[in-house]
């Protein structure tokens, strides 16, 4: 009997470039003079791999004068439809005996169902909508990982698991595998029903198909496998079939040949199966090789390292040879690297290959451009950069746009992050916190609403109606927000919003998903028109809306208005929108996966930081990494492996960079184990392999060539006429403590805005205190008697509260209100006189103006000042120091000027605050002035002389003088921030700081 021929499997190092080494390859094997290529069939891992060697077949006819050729047919062993892809190589009669797949998407909305009833049933706590969707989408993540592997439901029962269970298992491991084996059981009883499978059944299913077809009667076609380094054991199975078919063959990449055995070994078992109770994989340290997922896929194929041949046989220029001697021992398994003492220097070298690394992931990108921009100076130079890191991969692709280089991140970005997809989570965002501020303004000044010629006058009343709404978030309610737009004099506009918004207004607490994408995509359309879907994102969005509402629709799908917003993110962040063609043909900007197979002269491996890449190895939610190991399932360590091995291919190139930051946003980071490796494996070689120039050259391109002066202290200097402002009674504070607060506010007129959606802040629980007080006063001249709380209840329904802040600040404001009416109802010879009365006095020529709470008549006549606050008042030390002069102040336009025609001699000054008292109530009565020796503050007699004093002072210095307005010239001023940011404070406040620790 004869022996049987090898196994046709080929490996293609790292520094040939897969893409291009395996088309130079495949022309002369295969290409036919009439018919080209187009007999050879081609199976591929992925849509990009095919879009690589489409481009790498162009590049071959280009460099060797073809007019053209006929392209072999592509099929994608991840392709559902692989049967109709191969065609009559399978099936030639077109019958298929394989049950459809069922749709992921309705797979993960009812799995979530499932999950409920289970939980449910089992009484434990369901999360919300959002949460549950999230636990349904790993659910079937888990499943899928399961049957790659060919594990059966049954398997989860079996005697090993059974041992961990009752053993070592925590109660969290064991509630999970229960809850993740019954909903399990539920879902394939309900695919049984339907006559359908899961997506990696049916795809177990093809390649068992296809194999068997193979098997049975070879094609007389040629079939090459390539660039598949997949190890699931149904396709390891059929590419064993294709390497024994006499036109077929196997092409790996980057199968390291010159490994030692014996560091082949230390790998482990990898998949194979000793003895009957499962497969046994390797320890945690080879899991993380890059060759291990080579060494599985070959055990699981039955071919032995040996029988691998190289695709090609040409010799090599000696730095790349020498290159991939140091890339096999740089990733050796830990009992093997032992061989790195004594490797000579010539299988150390690195050549081509530098190290970079900066202080940020900013001055990173930074660096990375000026490498890109300086190696696109060598005409037909290719360029990549790979990383995992789709942040720092957008940084990049801004600071190449300097040059107007256009990078295309062919990685993609998430839907979520997209303009169309952000645009619709803020109209869901909107239904979700029932039309609150801050998205609603978002989503009505998103780029993609009304453009073109009717855009300005949009935002124009867009702006103002936002003036308006800027503070406390309204109560719920469109009717409200009306009110607001008639403020702004804008209510036609709001007529042509407000009818758009009531959909989202009305979902309720609970609404079908079907219904709500109806609603937001009906909105989303009458704002936006057809921008909304013009763009690759906005078909993308199509797509995703489709699908998700015609399954949402058919499994009956409700969700909690509040978790709208959220599940929608979650469900978009999944889906990947890559760019279209057009950005420049020589730079390329890939994730891990995308730059497989591909080839440039200059590779830039970024974001070698540990988490990054290589990434956070988490491990499955729902089982246990035990229970994994005893259903054969490698651990998660694995994807570590699957990052080494991208790296160990990248550095395969001529000229590699390696980089890293020694920052990101959480603070220091540390560098990558494989780059960690590198440097050991240089040793003192390292330093000559660091990259010098880009740091340089990134350090210069945005310094300027003259010294830039520390930021000066603020201390503006307006000529005299500009000066000659007018005084309230509550700048004179910040005029003598901060007179730059009182330059900004008086002189340039500027006054900070509230926020969108702002904290109830006391300024405004004060402002609503005055109000009620106001309007109280005025109802006691017709009824003496009137109480006050109708009053409060009236005026806050007229502002518009956020009912949980009604909630909070109710029952204190009304009980300090209370003591007021109290304090007022008792009164004796005194009356109240005024109310919110504006009065003013001139003073040297100067307008001194403001406005006081209440004025009372004492009874001798003379006049008592009060202010009213909602927190703790000013003592009468702080007045000494010239902190708090307001009532000072209105005492002496009572005296020197008049309130509206009241004059007098005013001999009281009071603060009735509405905090707690020292009872445990609401309400007391504070005086600033020093009435006995256990007060602090300014003796009566000079009360009002010392104010006047301070008054003259700041108009003799600031309004007449010429005095700079200096910013926080007495420090211990305790003034608002309004202006901080305004006069640049942390700029130049360390170095004031440093200046006067030096003079002391």
């Amino acid at each position: 009997m004869g022996s049987r021929p090898d196994p046709s499997v080929y490996s293609i190092a790292a520094h040939r470039g897969f893409a291009d080494a395996l088309v130079a390859g495949l022309v002369p094997r295969f290409a036919d003079p009439e018919l080209g290529l187009s007999r050879l069939t081609l199976l591929l891992p992925s849509s990009r791999a095919a879009r690589t060697l489409t481009e790498a077949f162009i590049r071959l006819n280009g460099e060797e004068g073809r007019a053209g050729m006929l392209m072999p047919r592509m099929a994608l062993v991840g392709d559902l439809d692989l049967d109709e892809t191969l065609g009559p190589l399978i099936d030639p009669l077109g019958a298929s005996d394989i049950p459809p797949a069922v749709e992921p998407t309705r797979r993960w909305l009812e799995l979530a169902e499932l999950l409920r009833e289970e939980m449910e049933a089992l009484g434990r706590t369901v999360p919300g909508d959002a949460g549950l969707l999230r636990l349904a989408r790993e659910t079937a993540a888990t499943m899928d990982r399961l049957l790659v592997e060919q594990v059966a439901p049954e398997d989860l029962m079996s005697p090993r698991v059974m041992d961990l269970l009752v053993g070592s298992l925590s109660d969290h491991w064991r509630e999970s595998i229960q809850l993740f084996a019954r909903v399990q059981a539920r879902w394939l009883a309900t695919l049984q029903e339907r006559g359908e499978v899961d997506t990696a059944t049916r795809r177990n299913l093809l390649f068992e198909r296809a194999a068997r077809k193979w098997r049975e009667s070879p094609p007389d076609t040629p079939i090459v496998a390539a660039g598949v380094t997949s190890a699931a054991p149904a396709l390891a199975k059929m590419l064993r079939v294709i390497a024994d078919l006499p036109l077929g063959s196997v092409i790996l990449p980057d199968l390291d040949l010159a490994m030692d055995d014996a560091a082949w070994e230390e790998l482990g078992r990898a998949g194979q199966s000793p003895d009957p109770d499962g497969e046994v994989f390797a320890r945690s340290d080879a899991l993380t090789h890059p060759q291990y997922h080579l060494k599985l896929l070959l055990n699981r194929m039955g071919v032995n390292r040996a029988e691998v041949k190289p695709w090609h046989r040409k010799g090599i220029g000696a730095a790349l040879w020498e290159r991939s001697h140091a890339i096999s021992s740089l990733f050796l398994p830990a009992e093997a690297s032992k061989v790195w003492v004594d490797l000579p220097a010539e299988k150390r070298r690195l050549s081509g290959v530098r190290l970079l690394t900066m202080p940020n992931t900013e001055a990173e990108a930074q660096a990375i451009a000026v490498l890109v921009r300086e190696a696109l100076e060598v005409p037909e130079r290719r360029v990549a950069v790979i990383t995992p890191d789709r942040a720092l991969a957008r940084r990049v692709i801004q600071h190449l746009e300097r040059w107007n280089i256009v990078a295309d991140d062919t990685a993609g970005r998430p839907l979520n992050l997209t303009p169309a997809g952000r645009f619709l989570l803020q109209l869901a965002e909107l239904a979700s916190e029932n039309v609150s501020p801050v998205p609603l303004i978002a989503a009505l000044a998103h780029p993609l609403v009304k453009r073109g010629e009717d855009r300005r006058a949009w935002l124009e009343n867009l702006r103002a109606f936002e003036r308006r709404l800027r503070g406390p978030r309204p109560a719920p309610g469109l009717e409200n927000l009306s009110e607001i737009a008639a403020k702004a004099k804008v209510a036609d506009w709001w007529d042509e919003v407000a009818p758009l918004l009531e959909s989202c207004a009305g979902f309720g607490d609970r609404t079908e998903l079907a219904n709500a994408l109806d609603c937001l995509v009906e909105l989303a359309e009458k704002l936006a028109g057809e921008e909304l879907w013009s763009q690759e994102d906005g078909r993308a969005l199509s797509r995703f809306v489709e699908d998700l509402r015609q399954h949402a629709r058919d499994s009956g799908t409700t969700i909690a208005t509040s978790d709208l917003h959220a599940a929608l993110s979650d469900a978009m962040e999944q889906i990947a929108v890559r760019p279209p063609y057009g950005g420049h043909p020589r730079v390329a900007i890939y994730g891990l996966l995308e730059s497989r197979m591909t080839r440039a002269d200059l590779v830039i491996c970024a974001g070698l930081n540990e988490g990054t890449w290589p990434g956070v190895s988490s491990s499955d939610p729902l089982l246990a990494p035990a229970i994994l190991r005893a259903l054969g399932v490698p651990a998660a360590e694995f994807r570590i492996g699957l990052s080494a091995h991208d790296l160990a291919g990248a550095l395969g190139a001529p000229e590699v960079v390696l980089s890293r930051a020694q920052r990101d946003m959480d603070g220091p980071t540390i560098p990558s184990r494989f780059l960690l490796r590198i440097e050991a494996l240089l040793g003192e070689q390292a330093r000559d392999h660091r990259e010098t120039k880009a740091p340089k050259l990134t350090a210069e391109i945005d310094a300027r060539r003259d010294e830039i002066a520390a930021y000066q202290r603020p201390a503006p200097d307006p000529e005299p006429d500009l000066r000659n402002v007018p005084i309230k009674v509550t700048g004179l504070d910040p005029l003598l403590g901060d007179p730059f607060q009182f330059y900004a506010a008086e002189i340039l007129a500027l006054r900070p805005l509230d926020a969108l959606d702002a904290e109830a802040t006391a300024a405004l629980q004060g402002t609503l205190a005055h109000k009620v007080l106001e309007e109280w006063h005025k109802a006691r001249k017709s009824d003496p008697k009137a109480p006050i709380i109708p009053v409060a209840e009236a005026v806050l329904a007229a502002n518009h509260l956020h009912p949980v802040v009604l909630g909070l600040w109710k029952p204190r404001l009304f009980a300090a209100l209370e003591w007021i009416e109290a304090e007022i109802n008792r009164y004796e010879g005194r009356e109240v006189l005024a109310v919110e009365a504006k009065g003013a006095m001139k003073v040297d020529g100067v307008r001194v103006y403001g406005r006081a709470d209440r004025i009372d008549r004492l009874d001798d006549g003379t006049l008592a000042i009060v202010d009213y606050k909602t927190g703790k008042p000013p003592g009468g030390s702080q007045v000494a120091a010239g902190f708090a002069l307001q009532l000072g102040l209105l005492g002496l336009i009572a005296r020197e000027g008049d309130f509206d025609g009241l004059t007098g001699e005013a001999t009281a000054f009071e603060y009735w605050s509405l905090s707690r008292n020292k009872e445990d109530g609401f309400g007391y009565v504070s005086d600033p002035v020093k009435r006995s020796n256990q007060q602090k503050g300014l003796e009566p007699e000079e009360f009002l002389p010392e104010h006047l004093r301070y008054l003259k002072e700041a108009i003799r210095r600031f309004i007449k003088g010429r005095d700079p307005f200096l910013a926080k010239e007495n420090p211990d001023y305790p003034g608002y921030t309004d202006y901080d940011q305004l006069m640049r404070l942390e700029e130049w406040q360390i170095f004031l700081a440093d200046i006067e620790e030096a003079g002391q």
